[in-house]
């Protein structure tokens, strides 16, 4: 049976690196682990690939990491970054054979529903798969279930004033787009192999851990080891890795680990 692998699509914030009109040394560094796209993640396990999020490069990261089909998404929020690649799936359900199953909450279906409404509805019926995305829903909340064979447990997270959900996966815990765990999210991150949280600059954010912020969470929940990711310009690759604990790392885009 083929092996599980974890791969960062992108490691980027909202506006990705390098963001627009900006001369600083990090949005005109040459090192390609500074250059971060949206954050997605691309989940290889036996029995298929998921997706979390589709951000708005999600053509580009796919074919970078050479992936064909993907058998089902989950979503972590309908934030811009984490949703508005969802169209380039159209050509994934002609190879599919069947629509692309979408796991999120009530709150995401609708914003889906909106945004890309010309997926849905009697006109959207007599059109093929390639000419809009063929989609069908699967209603998550608080509680566990399975994708592809594989148990996944969300974990209720706070974004500022949104609430959104990471996603623990065996012993790995993504959690981007996070400004607070909420107390009875905290048994769903012990015991991990891997924890991926939001790091977005040095200083706090309202929506978003600041790197001091993120180390605390590590050190009182002990992964073996840690990725920040939803990471801006403020941070050059190989400078912040150099300042941080050796099981800390800052991810960077195309980076695979199994699990």
């Amino acid at each position: 049976m083929a092996g599980r692998t974890f791969t960062f699509l992108g490691t980027g914030t909202s506006v990705g690196v390098p963001m627009i009109g900006c001369e600083c040394p990090v949005c005109t560094s040459s090192d390609p682990h500074n250059q971060r796209y949206r954050v997605g993640v691309l989940l290889r396990v036996p029995h298929g690939n998921i997706l979390i999020d589709t951000p708005p490069e999600l053509r580009l990261q796919l074919l970078r990491e050479r992936v064909s089909v993907i058998h089902a998404v989950l979503f972590t929020h309908y934030h811009a970054d984490h949703l508005f690649g969802l169209d380039d799936l159209r050509p994934v359900a002609r190879h599919l054979g069947h629509s692309v199953p979408l796991f999120c909450t009530g709150e995401v279906e609708g914003k889906i529903r909106t945004a890309f409404s010309y997926a849905f509805g009697p006109e959207a019926e007599s059109l093929s798969a390639g000419f809009i995305p063929k989609l069908r829903f699967e209603r998550i909340d608080t509680e566990p279930f399975c994708v592809l064979g594989e148990e996944i447990t969300p974990i209720p997270l706070e974004h500022a004033h949104f609430s959104v959900l990471g996603f623990r996966i065996r012993d790995v815990a993504y959690c981007t787009d996070v400004s607070n765990i909420p107390r009875s999210s905290w048994p769903f991150l012990e015991n991990l192999d891997v924890l991926v949280l939001d790091a977005l600059r040095y200083k706090p954010h309202p929506a978003h851990f600041g790197l001091n912020q993120a180390l605390d969470v590590i050190e009182q929940f002990r992964p073996r080891q840690a990725y920040l990711t939803h990471l801006s310009h403020e941070f050059d690759h190989e400078t912040v890795n150099s300042q941080l604990p050796p099981h800390v790392r800052l991810a960077h885009d195309g980076l695979s680990f199994a699990f």
